[in-house]
């Protein structure tokens, strides 16, 4: 029932977002054709569900073939970004035309963000649970990382930062989705999400001990990890 009563919730609600944002959508797609040379769309291989790969859609944000001069990880104060770009990422709309993978079943509103390849290649035994799930637009690690551009900002290597202490933190906390995942508990990530976007600031009860992401690539004191989360936080999270 849960995974019905998901999917059916999926194709209504990307089929209705879509509708509602097509003249976004195309305002969008305008200003990225006529702002620097390349295609309006960013297709990105990303690994799904039973390891299946497709492409993520997105706008475009970085110059044409940004994948030849640096890596997945993308910073805030990479060079790479165009000025169109950064406006379009601070407001998240170059995720927008995910709304389609949604529709078409390779995402779904609440699952984990798709890696690269690269990355699910080093997958443990107990990580690759995650690839029986629908990946996601929103789960309990975007919250927490609501703004990775801005984590990675000021790093000399962005990469590493991302694979030895970002991707880390994201995992355990997509693992804990894993085992608590309901429909109460992608309502509450869906309308935390929302919120999350209206105020950035704002961090639920449930992910206080992840500490913050902010300003991981200038070593911020307030940056910490304390570890697997509580039980009694756990519960709350069901």
């Amino acid at each position: 029932m849960y995974l019905f009563v998901k999917r059916a919730f999926d194709v209504i609600a990307s089929t209705l977002g879509l509708a509602a944002a097509s003249p976004v959508l195309a305002v969008v797609a305008i200003a990225v054709k006529m702002s620097s040379p390349g295609p309006v769309l960013y297709r990105g291989k990303r690994v799904g569900r039973r390891g299946r790969i497709f492409e993520i859609l997105k706008f475009r944000t970085m110059v044409e073939n940004a994948e030849q001069f640096g890596g997945t990880a993308t910073a805030n104060d990479d060079k790479r970004i165009t000025s169109l770009g950064r406006r379009i990422r601070r407001w998240k709309l170059d995720e927008l035309p995910q709304l389609w993978n949604v529709l078409v079943g390779e995402m779904s509103f609440v699952g984990p963000r798709p890696e690269v390849e690269m990355y699910v290649a080093g997958y443990s035994r107990a990580e690759s649970k995650i690839l029986e799930l629908r990946p996601g637009l929103t789960d309990w690690a975007t919250i927490w990382n609501s703004d990775e551009g801005a984590a990675l900002a000021g790093s000399a290597d962005p990469e590493r930062l991302y694979r030895d202490v970002i991707r880390p933190i994201k995992t355990e906390l997509q693992l804990l989705y894993y085992d608590t995942r309901s429909v109460r508990t992608d309502v509450k990530i869906f309308c935390y999400t929302l919120i999350k976007l209206l105020n950035s600031d704002w961090v639920p009860r449930e992910l206080v001990n992840y500490g913050t992401s902010r300003c991981m690539g200038r070593n911020c004191d307030r940056v910490r990890r304390r570890g697997v989360m509580p039980e009694e936080n756990q519960s709350s999270i069901k």
